[in-house]
This record gives structure tokens, C-alpha cells and sequence, in this order.
């Protein structure tokens, strides 16, 4: 069953099926700041967050992106992803403008399937195309530890979750 999303309070259309603790995380090929493929399997024997976001340029991507970078530090074994549409040349801009070089961003342009499979793809509206707020905490074996659906999209996540999931 897909998530129940808003956006300022209006229901969005995703594809893909919610992820439950215990899945499996479905792997992925996207493309890194250096037009690099990288997959799931590139971080195996460490725990990652994947953050899924609509785009670095809003408001709260910006502030939640910048929060992971800053806890970055004190995650030892975590590597920290943040996936959006946005173009990999974009997504290195806006890192070297706000200093962000502890969190990886990653692009999913190429490969809507990622949104499908994770079940944050936005289906029409504003935001068609786009990923919804997610956070998917996986272990160093590929299985999910915590999954938080932001029901709201212009609201934060529930950090001390994520942090605690990700210890």
C-alpha cells in the first residue's frame, strides 16, 4: 500500500508501496555528484540513512540536509544518503555553497523506478516526479532498522529516531 502524503495539507498521488522494518532494501543505481553510478551494495557492512527528499532548493531539504551533515561526525559506520531528483551538477553547487562534505547527495533522475521501489515517487501536482520525505535506516546487511514516512511533506522528520536507529 502506498503512503499517505499531503502537501500543505493536500493528499499527493505516490507509486510504489511503503518499505516496513525487516524488508529487504531495494537496491538502487543513482548517480553522485561525480556522475558516478552507486548502489546500495557500495555501503554494505555499514548502516546508512537514506533520506529521500523533493529538492535541495526548499526550505526544509535545505535544513534537514544540513542537520545530517552536522551529526554526520558522531555516526561512526554510517554512511548518510540523500536522494532527490535534482541533477547531480546542482546537487554538487549547492553542496560546495553551504559546505556540506560529510552526507553523499545522490540524484535519481535517471531512475524513477528508485522512487517506485522505496514508494516515494510523487505521481502529478506540483511536485510530479519528485520524492516524497522518507528516512530508510539500513543495516550493514540490506535490511531496513527504521522507516519514517514524513506524512507531511513540508514537515521534518523525527531526527532522534533516525539518529538512535542509525547507533
Amino acid at each position: 500500500m502506498a503512503a499517505s502524503i499531503t502537501l500543505k495539507g493536500n493528499p499527493v498521488t505516490i507509486k510504489g508501496n511503503e518499505l516496513k522494518v525487516g524488508d529487504a532494501a531495494p537496491d538502487f543505481s543513482l548517480q553522485s555528484t561525480a556522475l558516478a553510478d552507486v548502489k546500495l551494495g557500495d555501503g554494505a557492512g555499514k548502516t546508512r540513512i537514506i533520506a529521500t527528499i523533493p529538492s535541495l532548493d526548499t526550505p526544509v531539504c535545505h535544513a534537514e540536509t544540513k542537520k545530517f551533515n552536522e551529526q554526520a561526525g558522531s555516526l561512526p559506520n554510517v554512511e548518510i544518503l540523500v536522494v532527490s531528483m535534482d541533477l547531480p551538477f546542482g546537487q554538487k553547487r549547492w553542496c560546495g555553497a553551504e559546505g556540506v562534505e560529510a552526507v553523499k547527495t545522490l540524484s535519481a533522475h535517471r531512475c524513477s523506478k528508485f522512487g517506485e521501489d522505496y514508494g516515494v515517487l510523487i505521481s502529478g501536482g506540483p511536485l510530479d516526479r519528485c520524492l516524497a520525505r522518507a528516512i530508510f535506516v539500513v543495516d550493514g546487511d540490506g535490511k531496513i532498522k527504521h522507516v519514517e514516512y514524513c506524512k507531511e511533506i513540508a514537515e521534518h522528520p523525527n531526527y532522534d529516531a533516525v539518529l538512535a536507529a542509525a547507533k
